[in-house]
């Protein structure tokens, strides 16, 4: 699985991007678990607030074909999607 971030936004407005993948990571099983079940109508509405990050994930399930992709706003992030979402941006 091949998962790539973008991170806009934020009060200095820079951005991040990274991808990783899962295939040569240690905690690659998380990863892929923490991935497959996202679910962007949970994840909010993707909209931005002022000065907080809006993260771009798309997700390459290698054996599904074309890549997921979804929008989460900072404010909608749980747990599980942060860390995915940090885990790869630190790639």
């Amino acid at each position: 699985m091949i998962l790539k971030v973008v991170r806009s936004g934020g009060f200095a407005g820079l951005m991040a991007s990274g991808e990783l993948d899962t295939s040569a990571q240690p905690d690659s099983e998380r990863l892929e678990q923490v991935a497959r079940g996202l679910d962007g109508a949970r994840l909010g509405s993707g909209r931005p607030q002022p000065d907080r990050y809006v993260y771009r994930l798309q997700v390459h399930d290698t054996g599904a074909g074309e890549p997921t992709e979804l929008t989460v706003a900072e404010q909608d992030l749980d747990a599980d999607t942060a860390w995915l979402l940090d885990r790869v941006l630190q790639s």
